[in-house]
């Protein structure tokens, strides 16, 4: 079990800023996962990675490839209150989900 935070390398968010933004993600698409999937990527060390997108355009097409594959996913929007405007989409998270089905979806991205 696997989740993938792919976070916007052309915002400039700060290190602070991205950190939260990534746990956002994180803990968004757990939320969105089913309970043996939730269960599975605890007891396995909930293993992560943290990847690059370009834009707002590639993370769009990557949320769809996940909604596609039936892999739980979050969008994240910032509200607004510090270094971004409001709406701005920041990051996505993949999984968790079995290491294979989140390769698929993000498989082709750089680390962060």
């Amino acid at each position: 079990m696997k989740q993938a935070i792919v976070a916007r390398s052309d915002l400039g968010m700060g290190e602070g800023k991205l950190a939260a933004q990534v746990a956002h993600a994180s803990l968004s698409a757990y939320e969105n996962a089913d309970d043996d999937a939730q269960r599975a990527w605890k007891q396995g060390g909930q293993k992560k990675i943290v990847l690059k997108a370009t834009g707002e355009s590639e993370l769009q097409e990557l949320a769809e490839e996940a909604r596609r594959a039936g892999v739980p996913y979050a969008l994240i929007r910032d509200a607004g209150h510090t270094q971004l405007e409001p709406g701005t989409v920041t990051t996505l998270a993949v999984g968790p989900a079995p290491e294979n089905e989140v390769d698929r979806v993000t498989g082709d991205l750089s680390l962060y």
